[in-house]
């Protein structure tokens, strides 16, 4: 804003108020003022830009005027021309002004701003437009190893971001505030601190406060000084309630920062001034407020002045005003309200010309309560509630409001502070910079002020934990009916995360059932509507249990081990009851009370008891264990600590159910049996048997039948493999097969809608995932850093290429990852390879080179891209320069899909000739391998399921159908029971292959009866076309003995025998090697295991490891040693080979890069024990070839100093 003000001759002066920064295609003002004339003037402003020049104001008067006149732009830059004329005067001022066109301010909006690794999560894109609201909601899938925590999007060339932490946390429980003046004086001796520590649900926390107060020292530079900071430390107790939901040591900080200040002298005035008297606070919303402006004037002649007042907004003048002022000192003052259209920020400003032609201004900044136009309010009925009960939540706003609702756990708001939603935020975020010119004489002052924005919401599901199973009896203990017990699991971070339409009437009540946590949510509304935007005030709604318990148990235990079941009950009322535990009996375990006559007894208010139980699970059937507990609150003549013993009205019984996983003592292993019955194969036979070394009670067979051959691999789409997902190529194997599986059932007709939104969110998440593992230059590699692995970057490239026909995929990430292969291109046509092959048996007597050139162009032709194309036709010409040696199996099947795809029949012919001398044809099954003595299990299924595909791409006939058919019958044999291979990419490729094939058979009639016979009885299974998908299963009653089965129909019908059994931990010699050694003192408790690991196998080297280390029963993984293991690796991953380390359930997985041969390397991991088991027994470690898992080794160990393990 610049305003021009001249004084001339008999002291006739004009001013003109112009904004500097005009927004385009909006209404602003300025404002024109003449004072004294002695003469008739014309006044004139004019805009002038590059096209044309547009007359604003003209006038023609000898008397006084103010006014302020309204006008729109719509150009880029323009100049305001201000011209006075009269018979003996001539004045004229141009000022440049800028035209902006202002950008709605976008918001990304996560619904948490925290996130565990491997949580999906949600977010809102918001761009206000009162005309056409915009609005998009999404989802996303973190990773356990995230390494993107920030949203980056580009709208119309501008780019928004938005950061969010991944990290594994435990919500805080409680809040820590400290009170304490901002500012205290130099002088001052004593600073009064209060500290308030409250958990969530609105309880004090006992327990120790450390409070420590220390000035930070001013270095200057060259002056040393004593480098230890000053600091005053005390420590007090707090003497208040017991903690309810915690038994162990729990800790948050609070931080606060004091300025010091020196109070300041009096000041005596000798010059003439004027003075806006500006605000402490700021100014509030919708109410009229009074501003004084302050004036002196010394040394001028006796008389009055005129104070000119101007009230500047964002991008316009709000009003000008005149007051007349005597020649002294004084103050004059008028009434401001704090309107929307004048927050966040309004600058008042004061000149005048004194007599002498001097003159003096001054500006003074008002911040608002940040206004806005509609008013929105949230209230819930009732105010706060027991877990399970209904309320309700009225949303206000002015009528027909969009309102974006959301309601946070408090704890998630105190894990991760100044994330939410508030009117600082709304009203920042512009680039809108205002320069205030005051050109009076040349005086100039520069201010600056923001403009207004808004945003609104849309809906999404929030994210829900399940951490533990609760019951909770409402009803109150007088007559009437018992009462209703309801199961409840529902522990969202995120509650409410919704759109809500106020309609007409301008409220609307919607019914909610409170969620199970005992905590304190805290609400965020905004609201849209035609008349403008409002945001509420943030409320508070407390879920709170004055009566509830808490039960201790290790997460699994191995059977025969025994532990001590504790159930702490907690009584926040303000009156003594009668409390009754009962732990709920079952025949999945023994149990042995430990508390005496404890089990009902009083507990007065703010008091914890806790009771015991030795418990002796049995159970291997199910593996998990529920184990409940009952505390209720009973009416009792007696009386407690003299009093008379109350019940709630509410939440008087409180049922906790936690399960326990139950595990068989040793190694668990698993067999299948899988046939794939046809009108031409109608019965098998088959005896299942168990090893002579079996764990007794351990053994469990189940049976599935399915009609379609991708049925099984259709239900575990998220877990084809029980194998981690932890690196770039092994992602790329959860998301690949989604794609094939999609393709055949959208071919066949059969993709429903809830199959299809289940695979793309797969997809939709795994792609996510996946661009954590991408360089910079358009490359992959399995872990995200190093060089760009060529293997790993074809194989995104082409799933990304198919998956595009059913998510979005960046055209932007395919044409970097194309152009990098392209780059590795060598002069022969050949590719250089980069990284190191997925498994390294698939090497032999051909040259890695050529392998890899085939993967790299089979690429490139399921792209569709041209056989002229000079990347593709120069590597088919390398290509067919090796097709003389063909003593590499895989290199040859993978060659033969290649020539398929390129329409080379004759090279085909000539492959598949060569291939067809070496198959092994077993019963009429048909399947490849490496070589003779090279049988790995993972790369027979590839390279068979490249026969298959080079024999189905091209226009199959019915004789290659039916060879396709012995090699499917053998492929299907192998999967395992999720529906995937041994590994990663027999997977992928496997489960191609079986899509094209399943494609080109399908047929729409036919239906069969499948009967499968036992000693037990007989069991029948129908598959037609309406349940063909259907995954059909039973448990059997017998696990040993013979089975016959036998189908009946026209169509064919998949099915497996599952057999899962323990056996003791081998102690074979196998390639692999493990040795574990605890170390520890039995004081300590705390035990460190020793690890060594050792390859001693025929190849230089192995593929990727795993080493699976299980915790003993009770016990967790120190978490500073896990981290101490993660840096030690990143510093020395040459020697240490970790790549990464994951931390599931029981389990502590580590990636190795490779061993090599007869080097041994060392680990060592410390371990915590939470909880207290008897009897230990031994867990098991585990270390094995991830590409090749046959080869593995275990090995156990134990902690004989756990306490109570003498059984």
């Amino acid at each position: 804003m610049f305003c021009m003000c001249i004084c001339f001759c008999g002291c006739r002066q004009y001013m003109v108020a112009i904004p500097a920064v005009v927004e385009a295609g909006a209404q602003t003002r300025f404002c024109v003022s003449l004072l004294q004339p002695s003469e008739t003037l014309v006044m004139t402003v004019t805009l002038i830009s590059q096209e044309k020049r547009t007359v604003l104001f003209e006038k023609t008067t000898s008397t006084e005027f103010h006014t302020c006149v309204q006008f729109q732009v719509s150009f880029s830059h323009s100049w305001f021309h201000v011209e006075v004329q009269g018979a003996t005067f001539h004045s004229e001022e141009v000022r440049k002004v800028m035209i902006k066109i202002y950008q709605p301010v976008t918001f990304i909006q996560t619904d948490k701003p925290i996130y565990l690794p491997g949580q999906t999560g949600n977010f809102k894109l918001m761009t206000p437009n009162l005309n056409l609201p915009q609005l998009s909601c999404k989802e996303f899938s973190l990773l356990w190893f995230c390494l993107l925590q920030k949203f980056t999007l580009w709208i119309n060339r501008h780019i928004i971001e938005q950061n969010f932490k991944v990290e594994k946390y435990v919500l805080p429980k409680f809040d820590v505030k400290i009170n304490v003046p901002d500012e205290i004086s130099l002088g001052q001796d004593v600073i009064k601190v209060e500290v308030c520590a409250k958990y969530t649900y609105g309880q004090p926390v006992p327990g120790t406060v450390d409070l420590e107060m220390c000035r930070p020292l001013t270095h200057f530079y060259g002056l040393i000084l004593d480098p230890r900071t000053p600091c005053f430390k005390e420590t007090k107790q707090a003497r208040l309630a017991e903690r309810p939901e915690r038994q162990t040591g729990h800790y948050e900080t609070a931080h606060h920062t004091l300025s010091m200040v020196q109070p300041s002298a009096p000041h005596i005035k000798s010059v003439s001034s004027l003075e806006v008297k500006g605000k402490d606070k700021p100014l509030p919303c919708e109410k009229e407020e009074t501003i004084s402006i302050q004036y002196t004037i010394v040394g001028e002649t006796q008389g009055s002045v005129d104070v000119m007042m101007c009230v500047v907004l964002v991008d316009t003048l709000d009003h000008h005003t005149q007051f007349a002022v005597s020649v002294t000192e004084g103050e004059v003052s008028f009434t401001l309200k704090a309107s929307p259209e004048i927050a966040p920020v309004v600058q008042v400003v004061a000149y005048t010309v004194l007599p002498s032609e001097t003159v003096i201004a001054h500006s003074a900044d008002f911040s608002t309560e940040k206004c806005f136009s509609n008013k929105v309010s949230l209230e819930f009925s009732p105010s706060s509630a027991v877990p399970g009960e209904e309320t309700t939540l009225q949303v206000t706003a002015q009528p027909d409001s969009l309102c974006g609702v959301s309601v946070v756990d408090q704890s998630v708001l105190i894990k991760e502070p100044g994330k939410t939603l508030d009117k600082d935020k709304v009203t920042s975020g512009t680039d809108g910079l205002f320069i205030i010119l005051l050109i009076v004489y040349h005086v100039t002052f520069i201010v600056s002020s923001l403009p207004l924005t808004l945003v609104e919401s849309c809906p999404v599901s929030s994210d829900v934990h399940r951490e533990r199973e609760v019951m909770y009896m409402l009803s109150s203990p007088g007559g009437g009916p018992p009462p209703i017990v309801t199961f409840r699991t529902f522990f969202p971070e995120t509650w409410i995360w919704n759109l809500v339409e106020v309609g007409e009437s301008g409220t609307k009540d919607v019914s909610l059932t409170v969620p199970d946590t005992i905590t304190t949510w805290e609400t965020e509304a905004f609201c849209l509507s035609p008349q403008g935007f409002g945001l509420a005030p943030r409320k508070h709604f407390t879920v709170f249990q004055p009566f509830f318990l808490e039960l201790s148990l290790p997460y699994s235990i191995i059977r025969g081990e025994h532990f001590e079941l504790k159930a702490t009950t907690f009584n926040y009322l303000s009156s003594c009851i009668m409390v009754s535990v009962t732990l709920a009996p079952s025949s999945d375990y023994t149990i042995t009370p430990l508390s005496g006559d404890q089990y009902t007894s009083c507990l007065c208010a703010n008091e914890r008891k806790t009771l015991s139980w030795t418990m002796i699970p049995s159970v291997l059937g199910k593996g998990v264990v529920n184990v409940s507990v009952t505390a209720e609150a009973v009416a009792s003549h007696m009386s407690c600590d003299n009093e008379i013993v109350s019940v709630p009205e509410r939440g008087r019984i409180d049922v906790v159910t936690r399960p326990l996983i139950v595990k068989a003592e040793g190694t668990e292993m698993t067999k299948t049996y899988n046939w794939l019955l046809c009108p031409k194969a109608l019965t098998e036979e088959i005896e299942l048997l168990l090893p002579e070394n079996v764990i007794d009670g351990s053994a469990r067979a189940s049976l599935s039948v399915l009609g379609d051959i991708l049925g099984r691999a259709l239900k575990n789409l998220d877990g084809l493999l029980k194998m981690p997902y932890g690196c770039g190529e092994q992602n790329m194997a959860l998301l690949a097969p989604n794609i094939y599986i999609l393709q055949y059932l959208k071919n066949t007709q059969q993709l429903t809608t809830t199959i299809k939104e289940k695979a793309t969110n797969f997809l939709t998440s795994g792609y996510q995932r996946q661009l954590n593992y991408k360089h910079y230059d358009g490359a992959y590699s399995t872990f995200g850093t190093g060089v760009g692995n060529t293997w790993l970057t074809a194989f995104v490239l082409r799933s990304f290429v198919k998956a595009q026909s059913f998510v979005y995929i960046d055209p932007e990430n395919i044409r970097q990852t194309k152009d990098w292969l392209e780059s590795k291109q060598q002069e022969n046509g050949c590719f250089e390879q980069s990284g190191n092959l997925f498994n390294n048996r698939m090497k032999g007597g051909v040259s890695d080179e050529v392998t890899l050139s085939a993967y790299i162009t089979a690429a490139f032709l399921e792209m569709n891209m041209s056989v002229t194309h000079g990347a593709v036709n120069r590597s088919l010409s390398c290509l067919n320069e090796s097709i003389s040696d063909l003593n590499n199996t895989y290199t040859t099947a993978l060659l033969a899909y290649v020539f398929t795809l390129a329409g080379d029949m004759e090279t085909r012919a000539h492959l598949l000739e060569q291939l067809d001398k070496v198959a092994l044809n077993q019963g009429g099954f048909l399947h490849w391998s490496q070589t003779a003595t090279e049988t790995s299990a993972s790369l027979s299924v590839e390279i068979s399921s490249y026969v298959l595909l080079a024999k189905l791409s091209a226009s199959p006939t019915a004789e290659d159908l039916a060879y396709a058919n012995r090699i499917v019958r053998w492929l299907t044999g192998q999967q395992n029971q999720y529906g995937g291979f041994s590994s990663t990419q027999d997977t992928v490729v496997a489960l191609q292959a079986l899509a094209l094939y399943s494609t080109l058979v399908f047929s729409l009639e036919g239906s069969s009866t499948v009967t499968v016979q036992s000693s037990s009885g007989q069991l029948t299974f129908d598959v037609n076309q309406d349940n063909k998908l259907l995954y059909q299963e039973v448990v059997l009653k017998d696990v040993t003995g013979k089975y016959s089965l036998e189908v009946k129909g026209t169509a064919c019908a998949s099915m497996q025998i599952s057999l899962h059994y323990n056996i003791p931990t081998p102690a074979d010699v196998t390639t692999l090697g493990v040795k574990v050694k605890p170390e520890s003192s039995c004081i300590s408790q705390r035990p460190k295991l020793t690890l060594q690991l050792r390859y001693s196998g025929k190849q230089n080297s192995t593929n990727m490891v795993i080493l699976d280390i299980k915790m003993l029963s009770g016990f967790v993984p120190d978490p500073q040693s896990l981290q101490m293991l993660n840096i030690i690796s990143s510093q020395l991953k040459g020697a240490l080979q970790v790549a990464r380390i994951e931390e599931k359930t029981d389990h502590v997985l580590v990636y190795l890069q490779g061993l090599t041969k007869d080097i041994p390397i060392n680990h060592s991991l410390q371990l915590v024990q939470e909880h207290s088991v008897q009897n230990l027994k031994p867990a098991v470690v585990k270390i094995y070839d991830y590409y090749q898992p046959s080869d593995q080794a275990e090995t156990e160990y134990i902690f004989s100093c756990a306490a109570g393990n003498n059984g």
